[in-house]
């Protein structure tokens, strides 16, 4: 089926709109700074392994050449991929010092390699949750929570005894008026980061889908081509989206160029730039010479793709209506209360002054989470109330339906 190559770098245009990085123009107006912040400095990223963080990289090796680099993550296969494709790739400055290691960064020997290793002068952090449907039950919501939000403080209880110049931690378009559990935990871990930005210089990105990432929707429709299955998608929602270079590229420059407690955003035009997935099926196959073949279920869909050969010019697609949980019908990046600097940068917002909660008032939140989680009687709903009343703006959708039951 797939004789009919697909160029995934003509996809990821196609569903950004953009040949060359939205983010170009601030990275040439700031790549002095961008050196002197780089150049043998001494790098530790965690989640390296993801698209996100795997870019970060890049973005980082793209400037100059640090001292030290220092990967961490649990995909031992992503790092060994990570490593095979920046000494495969040209363009990069790889430092004689580049070591990877696949571990959990809140496990006892992740604390033995930072304070062996260290100081570090830059430290990021990608390890994250970041699917809505990992809020599916309070099993994946527990280990969501832990995740993006308990082992983020962890982290930085310990940064703060080797405090480097530069800390980075990604959030999401979804932390802003959260729907979903997954949002939701993210903005949690924004206000619990921004408790200790007075100890550290702090910084975090929202920002929107990227095209083809690891586990993404788009990249999922790679999936189904190359097992010949149907695609599917729901036709009533829209996403911005970054390519997986310009990712990276915002990262670095909010890590880099911010000051703390600074939230970094994309300028995008919700009028040009929110695009629908059906958009996305319909170009992925436009550019194997293919048409959508609407199909009225899911299994009229599967019973299609099965009948496909090497010289079908129709491929099997189900649109359907959003009826899952925690999904949003649009994108946003900021909310109408938060200040916003637009002038410092071409490309990139910046939300300024987030408002710092009280540590007392987010440690009785931990202890709350942590409660409920301990009861064996918990309930999703428990956990939803217990965001609300925190977060204010947590307005979940619940449609008791996930997205593990699509297709």
């Amino acid at each position: 089926m797939l004789s009919k190559i697909l160029n995934i770098n003509k996809a990821i245009e196609a569903v950004t709109g953009r040949t060359d990085s939205f983010f170009l123009k601030d990275i040439d107006q700031n790549r002095t700074l961008l050196e002197e912040e780089i150049k043998e400095k001494s790098i530790l990223v965690i989640g390296g392994a993801g698209t996100i963080g795997s870019n970060f990289i890049k973005a980082i090796l793209s400037i100059a050449n640090p001292g030290k680099l220092i990967v961490v993550d649990t995909n031992e296969n992503g790092l060994t991929e990570l490593v095979r494709d920046l000494r495969s790739s040209s363009g990069y400055y790889i430092p004689s010092d580049l070591r990877t290691y696949p571990m959990n960064f809140s496990d006892k020997v992740f604390e033995k390699l930072f304070l062996a290793e260290g100081p570090f002068d830059i430290v990021a952090n990608f390890a994250a949750h970041k699917h809505v449907r990992s809020e599916k039950d309070i099993y994946s919501i527990e280990a969501m929570i832990d995740n993006n939000v308990f082992k983020a403080k962890q982290l930085l209880d310990l940064l703060v005894s080797h405090p480097p110049k530069h800390f980075f931690c990604v959030s999401t378009d979804k932390a802003a008026n959260p729907v979903n559990i997954m949002g939701a935990s993210k903005k949690l871990m924004e206000d619990v980061i921004m408790t200790y930005s007075d100890k550290l210089k702090i910084t975090t990105a929202r920002f929107a889908n990227v095209a083809f990432s690891n586990g993404s929707l788009p990249a999922g429709f790679i999936e189904r081509l190359f097992k010949q299955q149907p695609l599917s998608c729901p036709i009533d929602v829209k996403r911005f989206f970054v390519s997986p270079i310009e990712s990276g590229q915002i990262c670095m420059m909010a890590c880099l160029l911010g000051k703390t407690s600074d939230v970094f955003f994309p300028k995008l035009d919700a009028e040009k730039d929110l695009k629908p997935f059906t958009i996305i099926a319909h170009e992925l196959l436009n550019q194997m010479g293919m048409t959508v073949e609407l199909c009225d279920t899911e299994e009229q869909a599967k019973e299609r793709a099965a009948k496909l050969s090497a010289d079908s010019c129709f491929y099997p697609v189900y649109f359907f209506e959003s009826d899952t949980s925690g999904e949003k019908p649009y994108e946003e990046f900021f909310t109408d209360d938060e200040v916003l600097d637009t002038s410092s940068f071409i490309s990139l917002g910046i939300v300024k002054d987030i408002k710092k909660r009280n540590p007392f008032e987010i440690n009785q939140l931990f202890e709350n989470l942590k409660t409920v989680f301990d009861d064996e009687h918990t309930a999703k709903e428990n956990i939803v109330t217990i965001l609300s009343n925190y977060l204010g703006n947590f307005d979940h959708i619940e449609r008791g339906k996930q997205l593990d039951s699509k297709m």
